[in-house]
């Protein structure tokens, strides 16, 4: 893994999330408890809403358009929804939140 550091922590409000711009589209980055961080793709995959502007809740997130829950952990869809969302690995430390930059290059590959 190749990681790059991209924000501190309390770059992102608490229960919220910011988007990562990248070649191969945007990655929402959230933060559901104060030292935790996940990375999903920003794009829902029934109506393309973006999932950054979703509610956070536990360590999930609810579509802003029709209220489909994914987790954050895994980028299933919840409940009766069916689907899925890449996610990306992040860690954080002293922090700062790192992103694994291998599977963003792959993500651009694919």
């Amino acid at each position: 893994m190749s990681w790059i550091d991209i924000a501190a922590i309390d770059d992102i409000p608490l229960r919220g999330a910011r988007v990562l711009k990248t070649a191969a589209g945007c990655v929402a980055v959230f933060r559901p408890t104060e030292d935790e961080a996940y990375a999903l793709s920003d794009r829902c995959p029934h109506k393309g809403g973006p999932l950054s502007d979703g509610i956070v809740h536990d360590r999930k997130v609810t579509c802003p358009l029709h209220n489909w829950v994914f987790s954050l952990e895994t980028g299933e869809a919840q409940g009766a929804d069916e689907g899925r969302v890449d996610t990306y690995p992040v860690r954080v430390e002293n922090g700062r939140i790192l992103i694994d930059g291998t599977a963003l290059t792959r993500r651009h590959a694919a």
